[in-house]
C-alpha cells in the first residue's frame, strides 16, 4: 500500500475508511468498563444519598403479613407481635380489616405517615376465614 520515494518518506495517503478504527476486543472492553462504572455509580449514589420520598410502608406491610400469618392466614391475635416487623428507628401502626371487623395495634399515626395495604386472608374464628386487608403506617 505504501510506496517509498527515494527520500525515505512514505507516500501513503490515509483513506476515509481507515480513520477511527478500533480493535473489536478493545471496544468491547471499553463498553463493559463504562457499563460497570455506571452501575457502580448509580448503586453507590442511591445508598449514599438519603431520600425523604422513600416509602418504608411497602416492605413493612409485606414483612408484617408474613409475621402474623400462619399457613397464609392472618391471625388478629398476632397483630401486636407484628409490630416487631417495623424498621428500626420508626414507629408502626397496623390495622387488619375484614367485612364488618377491624383490629388495630400500635400508636395512632400522624397524617404524614407512609402507608401501604396488602390483601390477606383473615381468620375470624376457628375454621372461619374471610378476605381482608392489612394496612401498615410507618413514620419516624
Amino acid at each position: 500500500m505504501s510506496r517509498s520515494s527515494g527520500s525515505g518518506v512514505s507516500d501513503y495517503e490515509p483513506r476515509e475508511s481507515d480513520r477511527a478504527q478500533v480493535e473489536p476486543t478493545a471496544a468491547l472492553v471499553a463498553v463493559f468498563a463504562v457499563g460497570v462504572a455506571l452501575t457502580a455509580y448509580t448503586g453507590l449514589l442511591g445508598e449514599a444519598v438519603p431520600t425523604s420520598d422513600r416509602n418504608l410502608a411497602d416492605p413493612t406491610v409485606e414483612r408484617t403479613a408474613r409475621a402474623i400469618s400462619e399457613t397464609g392466614v392472618a391471625d388478629p391475635e398476632s397483630l401486636a407481635a407484628g409490630l416487631r416487623s417495623g424498621p428500626e428507628g420508626y414507629r408502626l401502626n397496623l390495622t387488619l380489616r375484614t367485612a364488618g371487623r377491624s383490629w388495630r395495634a400500635g400508636p395512632t399515626p400522624p397524617p404524614r405517615a407512609d402507608t401501604a395495604t396488602v390483601a390477606v386472608s383473615v381468620r375470624i374464628a376457628p375454621g372461619r376465614v374471610r378476605p381482608g386487608h392489612l394496612r401498615a403506617e410507618v413514620w419516624s
